[in-house]
């Protein structure tokens, strides 16, 4: 392995990036136990009581928003995003890492930045008027929950960054550093 004398400032960004998308999925993954008892709860009241509850039933809807657009970080960092891999699995580590590193900067990147652009005025105008529910005793907080489109922007922004740390460490011939990073991250 050789000395690169930047590598561990790329490695301390890395391991803080990580950690910043490492703790956000794992506490909105907890989002979905709450779904799953906010909608047997649904199911009881309307089956059993012939109660009905709009604002629950949209809890779940934003539940449900949350844990995608704010669990997109963390489905990349750990592989679980969608990748067609019929050829990337046969790979070198080397080519791969470049095929990462292009595609986090040429579409991941440009993409993310995209939509935190064009969801600022979308986002803005939902502020100002306190957008709430369309239906009748529905949640109040759509603005809210429209905020959510520019944090998954930052957030998938902030991540892809970090993959291409991780690809730049491999390239530089710094498998190890790169693995520690990505196995300390895994072990919490």
């Amino acid at each position: 392995m050789a000395d690169y004398p930047r590598a561990p400032r790329l490695l301390f960004l890395l391991r803080q990036l990580d950690n910043l998308t490492a703790t956000l999925g794992k506490s909105v993954a907890w989002l979905t136990l709450l779904m799953v008892l906010a909608t047997c709860i649904v199911v009881i009241l309307r089956r059993g009581f012939d109660i009905g509850s709009i604002a629950l039933q949209e809890s779940v809807t934003y539940m449900h928003a949350a844990v995608f657009l704010l669990g997109t970080a963390y489905a990349l960092q750990y592989g679980a995003h969608v990748r067609v891999d019929i050829l990337y699995r046969r790979f070198t580590p080397r080519t791969r890492a470049w095929i990462n590193s292009l595609g986090a900067l040429l579409l991941l990147l440009p993409v993310s930045i995209f939509i935190g652009f064009i969801s600022i005025e979308f986002v803005s105008s939902a502020w100002r008027i306190r957008e709430g529910s369309t239906d009748s005793g529905g949640l109040s907080m759509v603005y809210w929950l429209k905020t959510l489109i520019p944090l998954m922007a930052v957030n998938l922004s902030l991540q892809a960054v970090a993959e291409i740390l991780r690809n730049t460490l491999v390239l530089m011939n710094m498998t190890d550093a790169a693995n520690e990073a990505a196995d300390s991250e895994a072990a919490q």
